[in-house]
This record gives structure tokens, sequence and C-alpha cells, in this order.
């Protein structure tokens, strides 16, 4: 499994495997003595019990690892993995005995032990079966799918593509092939989205999260020029190495089923981090929605006093990598104001692919102060539930806006967008689209989970402030 897939899956699995350690220690005691306080006699004696309890909750990650189980292997048999569970808890087993041998340590109830080495290793077993069988039934619901784009129409790349398609736990799909052209006749079965000369358009069309350039030898020479735009559009690239004669500047060598293949990521690569991020999402939307109920009531109550219309606004926005949703909001503007728009884009005072003027006509009386305190943007709440928005972000573009994008601006769409977002709370009323992009581009480079502390943090500073527009 490509290591981008791989980081996330080790490190639950490591927490899992030392929490369940823990967890059969402490029936085991019960089993054996009786008491629900099962570890006052299991540490009985013992110096320092919770370093105790620490080293053993770790040495048992640690056995697994040495056996290579927190390797993720695409062909891998439970047959083969239960061999290696095993010989992890033997292992396990065989350094206990000898630390407490050296210790001297008080006397240790065998009963104990007889429970505990089975149940590891059968927990152990249990726990990769169970989350093999998840990963596979999300994926076979086309949860999470990132797109592939094959750049090659030879029997190479249409291997690659097979290979990944076959392997569906990496949550990858390969959508279609690009034509470099050349002698070289197509033997690809997947559409034939373009040509290599129309790359910038098939991007732009489709939704493409990864490319993987798969170029004969004749071609190589075109890698460079490839995988700098895709770069640029905050593409991951993947190139397989037999395709590859030396190695560009920035990338890793990765392994997917036996094939190195060389990756360049841009943007944030920290899989933990945005499992992080998404889990503060739902949590802090849940919440969100749940103490801002009755405030959108009143909110309700006054659009539907003030002006005719939908309580809601409901318009398309690009997410990530070119996604499309439908983003909720609270109706500002009077009905039908879209169709006014193109009586007012010569007052835009954005320089840029964004349009906003200080004094709209179309705003409503109640939409102006719903706009500057932002409570306009509470419904998207919900769209950071279904996992379309986060809380923090670039914000939704219009396809409009992005059709008429630079190559360089579209590498904001690499991220989720978000309600809020490091130019909202920097510069909210900066006029120029292409520095909203640079801080866009900023968080993207910089991302962690902090940094969305720090942003959402003084978002509400900026709300009290009343400096929306």
């Amino acid at each position: 499994m490509i290591r981008r897939y791989a980081t996330a899956l080790r490190l639950l699995l490591a927490v899992i495997d030392g929490t369940s350690a823990i967890a059969i220690l402490a029936i085991a005691g019960v089993i054996r003595y009786g008491t629900l306080q099962p570890f006052d006699p299991l540490f009985l004696g013992l110096p320092n019990p919770v370093l105790a309890l620490v080293v053993y909750a770790t040495a048992w990650p640690v056995a697994l690892w040495s056996q290579g189980l927190y390797r993720p292997r695409a062909r891998l048999r439970a047959t083969s993995e239960l061999v290696d569970v095993v010989r992890a808890a033997l292992i396990f087993a065989a350094g206990l005995l000898s630390l407490l041998f050296l210790l001297k340590l008080p006397d240790v109830s065998r009963q104990v032990l007889l429970l505990v080495f089975p149940a590891l290793a059968v927990t152990a077993q249990a726990t990769r079966l169970l989350l093999r069988w998840v990963l596979w039934r999300l994926r076979e619901r086309g949860r999470n799918t990132r797109f592939l784009l094959i750049v090659g129409v030879n029997a190479w790349a249409e291997a690659f593509a097979d290979l990944v398609d076959s392997h569906h736990a990496l949550g990858l799909r390969a959508i279609g092939h690009l034509d470099p052209g050349g002698p070289e006749p197509s033997v690809a079965s997947r559409p034939i989205l373009g040509t290599l000369g129309n790359i910038e358009h098939v991007l732009h069309s489709q939704v493409v999260d990864e490319v993987a350039i798969c170029l004969p030898v004749s071609q190589w020479s075109r890698i460079d020029d490839i995988a700098r735009l895709c770069e640029e559009e905050g593409k991951i690239v993947r190139i397989p190495m037999y395709h590859l004669e030396h190695t560009l500047a920035t990338g890793r060598v990765e392994e997917f089923a036996g094939v190195p293949i060389y990756s360049i990521v841009s943007g944030p690569d920290r899989v933990v981090g945005m499992i992080a991020k998404r889990a503060i999402d739902v949590v802090g939307a849940t919440l969100g929605l749940i103490v801002a109920a009755p405030f959108a009531l009143v909110i309700a109550i006054l659009i539907r006093r003030d002006s005719r219309g939908p309580i809601m606004f409901r318009q398309t926005r690009v997410g990530l990598h070119g996604r499309t949703f439908e983003v909720v909001k609270f109706r500002t503007m009077v009905d039908g104001a879209e169709e006014q728009l193109d009586d007012l884009l010569h007052q835009n005072e954005i320089r840029g692919h964004a349009f906003k003027i200080t004094n709209d006509p179309r705003i409503t009386h109640v939409g102006r102060w719903l706009r500057r305190t932002s409570l306009d943007e509470l419904p998207q709440l919900w769209n950071v539930l279904a996992g379309s928005m986060s809380l923090v972000g670039p914000r939704p573009p219009l396809p409009s806006e992005v059709a008429g994008y630079d190559v360089w601006h579209r590498r904001r769409l690499s991220m989720k967008p978000g309600i809020t977002g490091l130019w909202q709370v920097r510069a909210r009323d900066e006029q120029d689209f292409d520095r909203w992009v640079a801080a866009d581009l900023e968080y993207i480079d910089r991302w962690s989970f902090w940094l969305d502390m720090k942003i959402m943090a003084r978002t509400i500073p900026a709300m009290i402030g009343r400096s929306g527009r």
C-alpha cells in the first residue's frame, strides 16, 4: 500500500494493539484475583507500576512490528498473517518471562500469563481481520475514493491501472488515460480522456486527485514538465520506477505490490493529522449545530419577515480537486439576486477571479447584518458534517471563477474548502484575489493541527468585531 494511505493504518493498529494489551491484562487479573482493581495484585511490590504498565503496553506493538505486522501487504493472506502474529506472541512471551526472571520480581500468576499470551494473539489477528473487512466494505461503497489519471496508453500504463484497481483497500480508482502520441499502439481498455497536449483541460474538466506517469522510454524527457504542472495544480504524482531514468527535485520512493513508485506530494501529507482534522470537523460541526439551533431559529424568523424568498440559499461551489457540491447559507440577498449579477460586474472591487462590492444593492437589511457577523454561514456546518467542507480551509469558489483560474491558482483546490481560513482572519477586506490565493497556499503549505486551532480562535473576534461585509 502506498505510504500516504499506510501511515494512519499503522498508527491505528499500534494504538489498538497497545490498548487491547492493557485490557486483556486487566481481564486476566479479574479472572484470577476476582477483584475490580486487577492491577493492584498484578503489580504488587513494583516500585513504579505505571512505568511497568507502559513498558508492557509498548512491548506488544514492538513485538508485532518486529514481524512486519505494521507493514501493509496488499496480497497478504490471513493464514500467513496468523503465523506472524503467533510468532510475535512467542517473542513477546519469551521477552516478558526473561525480564521477570532477571528482575527477580514477586511471584507472577501462571494462570494470568496463560490467559494473556493466547488472548493477545487472538485479539491482534481479529483486529486485523475486522479492520480489513471494514476498509473493504467502505471501498466497495465508494467511500473516500480518490481518482487517478494515467498518463500513457501502453502496456505498462494498462498494467499499472489494473494493479491499482485490483487493490480496493487503496481507495484509488483509475478513471482513464491520456494519450501521449507516438508510434506505440494503444492497449488501454479504459477511456482515453484526451491527449498529453490538452492535459490542463483534462485536469480541469475531470475530478483528478492523483496522476500516474507511465510514458514509454522515448518520451521520458516529458516527465519533468508533466510533474511540474501537476505539482502546480496540487495533484499527487506517482511514477512507476521502471519508467524513471532519473529522480526529480522533490519526491520519495515508495512501494506498492512489489512495484517501486516515485511519489511527488504537494501540500499536506500528514495523514494522521488529517484524520484528527476530520474528527475535529465532525465534533465541532455537531456541537456548533446544537449551540446555534436557537440562534438559527431567530435568524430564520428575521429573514422571513425582512424580505420575500426562501430562508436558505443554495449554490454550487467547487471543492477538493474540482469536486462540486451545494453550499448552504442563510439567504442575505433579495430573491433572484443571481439574475442581477451581470448588471453589477462593472462595480466589482476585487482584482481577479472573485466578485464583491461594498454596497451591493441586492443585500437585504437583515442580510447585511448577517454578513458582517458571518452568521449567514452557520448552515455550512451541515456541509462540514457531510464531508464536502472543513471548519478551516480555503473558501469554496464558484465554478465560473475556477474556469478563469491561472494554473497556480488551482492548487488552492488541493485542500478541502473551509468555513473560515487564513485570509479571512488576516486580511478579510483584501481586494487583490492573488493575495487571497497566496494566503490559501501559505495555509496549505504550513498546515498543521495547531494552525487550524489558531485560525478558529481568531475567527471569533473577527465575527464579534463585525469586520465582514
